[in-house]
């Protein structure tokens, strides 16, 4: 391959001029494969900075890489360009190898993508005199940075059919996005638009059961039976509060009862199945894709020992290597790490039981009314601010923890940052939800008897059940989580591509009238001039950064979504509408980030969304037992089913209109001043109504006699029943799980008969080959 340089097109055009034949010009390649950038140095840094920067250029030229240096103000630009011998060895290599050998790399021209990518493979591993690579070089500011660049032909036919707005329900073009970002970047694409379209059947279910409960806002009769009630209910805190009636709660009633019915039951069963079809749809999904691209087969390991030959023939391979005691240091610190979560849940617990007790004595009557609906909703709030501080505590902790690991590859500490960074972030996001979900109201006590942090009383739950508190604090993440990311993720690199875009004016002007036509081909088949070359240099520069774990971001914020629309749905069921409606946006929002506003990312080859697939199984897994915990343990699905059919009218034969009528006073039980204990709960002054009467006993969600506050026999009944029923629920829910694993085979018949005929005609083409090789020698010795 040529390179002209200006001086050259001017000996050309004179040889022209002369009358003198020409030989012909072969064409050169517009874009480099890769950019470095760095400061320009004065004199004092000069020394040490400035050598390292030389020794690192001279060591690429001495793989015979073509390196151009460009200044500019301040910066100095170096482009990248490998010798096409590389890539004839690495296509050679793909050839010979058991697993890597793809069709559409190993014969014809290298694609753009790859060579990026083995470019990349090089500069990494590409070490000076003094034993630093360029990831250590940038780390100590000897290179300011390092990019690959956007081919801008291929970057607006994407733009035109795929990262735009106007494309929220046009299909993606997935092979486009393979050659243009590689199929590490397409398979995530791949998984979010098969994970969108699966959403839309449990969207419209979880609809379905909302609307459900809605058909019987007005006329359920526990409803009726709360907003008519005239039953006085003990203080709800100390000193502050005083006696309240039931009927008070109405609206509460109504919002419960929304989202804690039967059809929560049944929806719930089809989420944990739904979990495990769309993981086993998404395999078979996935062959079909990998299959077409020609690297069903593909092998991590062999492809990283291609790279190192490539890179130095006389390389040695980096052997696998395990140490108990790294492993035992790292365990011990994930674990302080994951009490360390989860006593800052236990922290918004005791903000939760400090702040509604304060609320109930402000100035404002709505908050005095509502201070408990006022506090969850403040504890929501301040879990959200809490997430978005531990998260970057947990990437700087897991980072750490992978270094202490020595990991052998970059793709081993890529799924060991994986597991640690879902598991913070899991217990980060989901630690309060699982103390709503299965011990707010349970560890309180009873008047007489409450349990206390310091002087607090902890929470309670309504009369009309708990569900509710963890249907506000479902509500309020993922709206806040999903809304305000989505906001940051897309403002913050448009302004920074907007407030930068001067620069690119300026150099377009410059160059505005360029005689060389090289400098307005976009076939990539000429080289510019050098102010050509700077501007799209500079156009790229100027755009976000990204780094190898900028996917992984991607695939974390879905990832935690999948587990929200899953593990407690039981009491969102519009988790998976609200889940829908963002990835139908989320798709363009990544589309148009990564093609117009981010550095191009780095094309990685690969078959499989990796890691992932081993969290996604593990959250199916946690979602059939959280959702029979739920039901089961949370819900008063169980406590109503026994008063139905042990206790209600129906059962005693005293049935006049509904079987579930005196459900709500059945649920409560009565405390009376006349005890010495309640006389230290209660004063005097919090036994006075609204209306100024003084009342001797309050009721309390509970199932307590009234002589001696112990347990009674209904409650022990629907414990056991509650048991039961979970253990059923989950064993019926695994079975048809595993069932439907089993019915569902994770590669398609043509995709195996596909590969069947791939490796026949190789063997076919390696045959004649060899016959012709064969021949040709008979031929040279005659």
């Amino acid at each position: 391959m040529f390179f002209k340089t200006p001086e050259e097109d001017i000996e050309l055009w004179d040889r022209r001029k002369d009358g003198q034949p020409l030989l012909p010009v072969l064409p050169t390649q517009m874009s480099y494969d890769y950019v470095l950038v760095a400061d320009k140095l004065d004199e004092k840094e000069e020394s040490h900075k400035s050598q390292r920067q030389k020794d690192f250029i001279q060591k690429l030229q001495k793989k015979n890489m073509k390196v151009t240096e460009i200044l500019h103000e301040d910066k100095v630009f170096y482009g990248v360009l490998a010798p096409n011998d590389v890539f004839e060895q690495y296509k050679y290599l793909l050839k010979i190898s058991d697993a890597c050998n793809w069709r559409d790399d190993q014969k014809g021209a290298i694609p753009h993508a790859t060579r990026i990518r083995v470019v990349h493979f090089i500069l990494h591993h590409t070490y000076i005199n003094t034993g630093e690579n360029l990831k250590e070089l940038l780390q100590k500011d000897v290179f300011e940075t390092m990019f690959c660049l956007h081919e801008r032909r291929k970057q607006k036919e994407l733009k035109k059919k795929w990262a735009r707005w106007s494309g929220l329900f046009v299909g993606q073009p997935m092979t486009d996005v393979r050659s243009y970002f590689g199929e590490k970047v397409a398979l995530y694409y791949l998984w979010l638009g098969w994970y969108t379209w699966l959403l839309v059947p449990a969207a419209v279910l979880g609809v379905v059961v909302f609307l459900y409960g809605l058909a019987f806002f007005n006329t359920n009769p526990l409803i009726k039976e709360v907003c008519d009630s005239d039953i006085i209910m003990c203080p709800r805190c100390d000193k502050r509060c005083n006696v309240w009636k039931l009927s008070d709660t109405c609206t509460y009633a109504k919002v419960s009862l929304l989202f804690d019915n039967e059809g929560t039951v049944a929806f719930a069963m089809f989420m944990a199945i739904w979990a495990t079809l769309f993981l086993e749809l998404w395999k078979r999904h996935r062959a079909l894709y990998v299959a077409k691209w020609k690297v069903y087969d593909w092998c991590e390991e062999e492809e990283e020992l291609i790279l190192e030959v490539v890179n130095d023939p006389a390389c040695k391979p980096k052997m696998f290597k395990h140490s108990y005691l790294r492993s035992a240091m790292v365990l011990v610190l994930v674990t302080l790490m994951m009490v360390l979560i989860i006593g800052l849940a236990h922290v918004l617990v005791v903000f939760r039981v400090v702040c509604a007790p304060l609320l109930s004595e402000g100035s404002s009557e709505f908050i005095r009314d509502h201070a408990n609906t006022v506090a969850t909703m403040l504890g929501a709030v301040l879990h959200y601010i809490t997430i978005q501080v531990m998260t970057r505590v947990n990437r700087w902790v897991a980072f750490k923890l992978c270094e202490l690991e020595e990991t052998r590859s970059f793709a081993a500490t890529e799924r060991s940052f994986t597991v640690k960074m879902f598991t913070f972030q899991f217990f980060t996001l989901f630690s309060s939800l699982f103390y709503v979900a299965f011990f707010l109201g349970r560890i309180n006590g009873h008047p007489g008897n409450y349990v206390r942090v310091s002087k607090w009383r902890l929470e309670e739950c309504h009369p009309s059940g708990c569900l509710t508190d963890l249907f506000i604090q479902m509500a309020v993440i993922m709206l806040l989580k999903q809304t305000l990311n989505n906001v940051f993720e897309y403002i913050g690199p448009w302004l920074k591509r907007c407030f930068r875009r001067n620069t690119a004016k300026k150099m377009q002007r410059k160059c505005g009238h360029c005689y060389r036509k090289a400098c307005r081909d976009e076939n990539g088949l000429v080289e510019p001039c050098n102010t050509c070359k700077l501007r799209d240099w500079m156009r790229n520069y100027h755009l976000s950064d990204t780094n190898s774990f900028s996917l992984f971001n991607e695939f974390l914020e879905m990832v935690v979504q999948f587990s929200f629309a899953t593990i407690f749905v039981a009491a969102f069921p519009l988790a998976p509408l609200l889940a829908l409606i963002n990835n139908v946006f989320e798709i363009r929002l990544d589309a148009i980030k990564m093609v117009s506003l981010e550095r191009r990312l780095v094309p990685k080859k690969t078959n499989d969304i990796g890691i992932w697939t081993k969290v996604l199984e593990a959250i199916g897994v946690l979602a059939v037992i959280a959702n029979g915990l739920v039901i089961g343990w949370s819900s008063d699905f169980i406590p109503r089913l026994v008063y139905r059919y042990r206790y209600g009218p129906c059962a005693n034969g005293t049935s006049t209109s509904d079987c579930m009528e005196g459900y709500i006073n059945d649920t409560l039980a009565t405390a009376f001043m006349s005890h010495a204990a309640v006389r230290k709960d209660f004063l005097p002054a919090q036994m006075v109504t609204e209306e100024g009467a003084n009342v001797t006993q309050c009721s309390y969600r509970d199932y307590r006699h009234k002589e001696d506050y112990t347990l009674t026999s209904q409650y022990w009944l629907i414990l056991a029943v509650r048991f039961a029923f979970v253990i059923l629920f989950e064993h019926v829910v695994v079975v048809c799980k595993f069932i439907a694993a089993w019915f569902v085979p994770n590669s398609p018949i043509r995709v195996k008969n596909s590969k069947l005929h791939d490796k026949l005609t190789r063997l076919k083409e390696e045959l004649s080959e060899m016959k012709r090789l064969k021949a040709l020698n008979k031929s040279t010795d005659v």
